[in-house]
């Protein structure tokens, strides 16, 4: 653009003699040279710009979600739970008292659901291979139905398929077991993501937007299943720290459609961000207990290198987001904290800013890890009550469903009526590694009504969890 004014003003300035000699020189060309300058430059221009059509990232889109209805049949209230612990030989009764401690201050509530195999007196003998395909058959199946349901749109135009389970890897695999049941096509590219935690389910939507952009067509689909299988991963044993899982994790699972056409999409993917800190060796994975406190309280603490380990990754994936979501202000401040901090040396001088992610973001949903995971972050991103309301509900209701949870607590937020068009979301995945991922959308069609996972219970949330919950 600058040339072409810098050549209108060079003519500008050319004498009526000086004119007249360029014209007529213009007009020495022949027929021909005209007739290709004027085929030749609009091809050009045709060509420059499908390149950078071609080159340019296509968008993404959410056409919907669903999450898992846990059957009422699961429920395990704690009595249940405690009383099977107890038959098992395996867990003495010091382990049981942990476990009633731990399930007293874990922010779960009465309702949350096992799958079937654990609900037999001696769990450890009915957790099955065939259980535990049951039970994915039982998440996935329900949620796959539900989504096509939903959606409206049929298998045979599915065009990618991702999976995360990780603890569960069983040959066929379950992308098989999702292909031959739904009967996909041939050439759907699908893989399957195992060993990478709670966090799986926003890598799983970062691998399918990268093949979207990809895909040979326009208007693509991708499917998307996260869930954990609890069944084989029961543990029988005195360690301490292998008993958290038994206490905290639930059946749970959920089910997305992604695209590249926005007809029928109800978000637009904005970013995908991931963070991965060094290794944690064997000791950080495990939890301190504090048997007694000062004041003769028996407590629970997290091991401290797994919290700062998790702090330093929360950290990267600030730093990481924070120019693509924040306002210049909240960037600069947060820049300026930055370097003045590694510039001095001494952390103590000058404390870290903290962006506030209301000015980007008006939902968050935190993976509900636990509640020492939701606590750290409220604290550590000086969230309001209510920004990690949906986090905590989804803790009390349905429990750790690993990575799944964070499509709980958007369904929440969209059951409460909260969501609105242009709403902005973050996602904040937690998993092993240790890795934070964030994914960033914006509302286009909010949910039209609580249908999901929260139908039967919203009206009921959100409810006062305690401290230390007494029976």
């Amino acid at each position: 653009m600058m040339t072409v004014m810098l050549a209108l003003a060079a003519v500008a300035r050319l004498r009526p003699k000086e004119m007249e000699i360029a014209s007529s020189r213009f007009c020495g060309f022949r027929p021909l040279h005209i007739i290709f300058l004027g085929c030749f430059l609009p091809a050009a221009a045709a060509m420059l710009y499908y390149l950078i059509i071609m080159v340019r990232p296509r968008a993404v889109y959410l056409v919907d979600y669903v999450g898992f209805r846990t059957p009422h049949t699961c429920r395990i209230p704690f009595s249940s739970f405690l009383e099977h612990a107890k038959q098992l030989p395996a867990l003495n009764e010091r382990s049981i008292r942990f476990m009633t401690r731990l399930l007293e201050r874990s922010g779960l509530g009465e309702e949350t659901c096992l799958p079937p195999a654990h609900h037999y007196i001696g769990t450890h003998r009915y957790c099955t291979l065939q259980a535990a395909r049951a039970e994915f058959e039982l998440v996935a199946f329900s949620s796959i139905d539900d989504l096509l349901a939903k959606t409206g749109i049929a298998p045979d135009t599915i065009d990618i398929l991702v999976v995360n389970c990780s603890l569960f890897c069983p040959v066929p695999s379950l992308v098989d077991m999702i292909v031959n049941k739904y009967k996909l096509r041939s050439d759907i590219r699908s893989m399957h993501l195992a060993g990478m935690g709670c966090s799986a389910g926003l890598i799983a939507v970062g691998l399918a937007r990268n093949l979207l952009q990809v895909a040979s067509m326009q208007g693509a689909h991708a499917l998307v299943v996260s869930t954990e299988t609890i069944t084989p991963n029961y543990y029988l044993g005195s360690e301490r720290a292998m008993l958290l899982p038994n206490c905290l994790f639930r059946i749970g699972g959920a089910a997305a459609l992604l695209s590249t056409s926005p007809a029928k999409a109800r978000f637009r993917l904005k970013h995908v961000v991931r963070s991965l800190t060094g290794a944690l060796d064997d000791n950080s994975y495990r939890c301190v207990f504090q048997e007694e406190d000062a004041e003769g309280h028996r407590g629970i603490n997290l091991n401290k290198d797994l919290m700062d380990m998790a702090g330093d990754s929360l950290k990267a994936n600030i730093t990481a987001i924070g120019p693509l979501v924040l306002p210049p202000r909240e960037q600069l401040m947060f820049a300026f904290s930055l370097v003045a901090r590694r510039l001095i040396g001494s952390r103590r001088v000058i404390k870290p800013y903290i962006p506030n992610f209301s000015t980007a973001f008006e939902h968050l949903c935190i993976h509900a890890g636990g509640r020492a995971v939701i606590d750290e972050l409220q604290r550590s991103l000086s969230l309001s009550d209510q920004q990690v309301e949906a986090s905590r509900m989804t803790l009390h209701r349905f429990g750790n469903t690993s990575s799944s949870s964070l499509w709980y607590e958007l369904a929440y937020i969209e059951a409460k009526g909260r969501m609105r068009k242009g709403d902005r979301v973050w996602m904040i995945g937690f998993g092993s590694g240790f890795k934070c991922n964030s994914v960033a959308w914006e509302c286009i069609h909010p949910a039209p009504n609580a249908d999901g996972p929260w139908a039967m219970s919203i009206h009921r949330y959100p409810v006062h969890i305690p401290d230390v919950l007494n029976h």
